[in-house]
């Protein structure tokens, strides 16, 4: 089917498993190889079909999602897709998960791996011994979901004329503002658990001040997990920055080159105001978080596309999950000395 010929209306958004993917179902993407069209999505191909233009300084108005009735009800994905922006942006929850799974329920229990003796590590068997088992099983506990949101108060008519390429700016604001509330909801359960057993992190407390011998410390407790991350609260960020240690000239010159922080014990620093002052999260990242998200970006598509948007909602719903405890180690200064 031609791209532009194809008939658009709300109810794309209603079939579950999303506004572009039922467009690439009616227009796949595989079918424009070798044109001018290639490298385009299905709705990207339909911007270019009503010609809006969504970025730059010639970006269009606001005003031309609405054109007509087809071209409106492209407007809730262009809104979905700029928040998804803005989470994206948001480089540190990535970095520290070690999987992200989609699913369909709010109901949702993640695995645990049991095993004698707590250990992992494959063992000698002597001929027709028992070979020891790992037990993969379901956590009793269910993975808490969130629901974070804001609601998208502007009217049509103080936004009609505004160019898209600002309002895609606000849009991803949105976007950065939901996932840093995440990333809260992730620290959380880094420092206290997910309700299963063993839910609070293993923690050590330091002196009033942050030595190195703290981080070699904090390193030690690794066993049979690396640690590769280092999430600090800003204070701590300043401190570990300030260690003697991290005065040499290599360490200087890699910050103030590409602005990444690095540590002498070789793993990425990652300040955060999420994190409690006073504490460092120490983690595994391949092996400490799972996220657990039932909903990407929704967007009151009916409200959208009737140029309703006094109160239309944008909203993501998620959950986070500790995989193995011992890939998580927390530092915190003494209080009071």
């Amino acid at each position: 089917m031609n791209y532009q010929t194809i008939k658009l209306d709300k109810a794309m958004y209603k079939t579950g498993e999303g506004f572009t993917a039922r467009l690439e179902e009616l227009d796949p993407s595989p079918a424009y190889r070798g044109t001018p069209l290639e490298g385009l999505d299905a709705y990207q191909r339909q911007l270019k079909r009503f010609d809006i233009r969504v970025g730059g300084a010639r970006s269009s108005p606001v005003q031309k999602f609405f054109a007509t009735s087809d071209s409106a009800a492209l407007f809730p994905e262009y809104v979905s897709r700029a928040v998804r922006q803005g989470m994206e942006q948001e480089k540190i929850l990535s970095a520290i998960l070690a999987s992200r799974t989609a699913i369909d329920s709010m109901d949702y229990r993640t695995i645990s791996l049991e095993e004698a003796g707590q250990a992992l590590d494959p063992m000698e068997v002597a001929e027709g011994a028992v070979i020891p088992r790992t037990d993969l099983k379901l956590k009793e506990g269910l993975v808490r979901l969130k629901k974070r949101g804001r609601m998208l108060c502007a009217s049509y008519e103080a936004l009609r004329f505004q160019r898209l390429d600002l309002f895609t700016v606000a849009l991803r604001q949105i976007g950065s503002r939901i996932a840093r509330s995440q990333l809260e909801d992730a620290v959380e359960v880094l420092l206290l658990g997910d309700g299963s057993a063993a839910a609070s992190a293993s923690a050590e407390t330091a002196g009033a001040a942050l030595a190195y011998t703290d981080l070699v410390a904090l390193w030690q407790r690794f066993d049979g997990y690396r640690m590769d991350t280092l999430l600090a609260a800003p204070d701590m960020a300043a401190a570990i920055l300030d260690l003697p240690e991290m005065s040499s000239p290599s360490a200087g010159l890699n910050f103030q080159a590409t602005g990444k922080l690095g540590t002498p014990l070789g793993a990425t620093l990652l300040k955060s105001s999420a994190v409690p002052a006073g504490t460092v999260i120490a983690l595994d990242s391949g092996c400490a978080l799972e996220m657990a998200v039932a909903q990407e970006v929704s967007v009151d598509y009916d409200k959208l596309i009737d140029c309703q948007l006094e109160r239309a909602s944008i909203t993501s719903i998620a959950g986070f999950a500790r995989l193995f405890p011992q890939a998580v180690q927390v530092l915190t200064l003494r209080k009071g000395d």
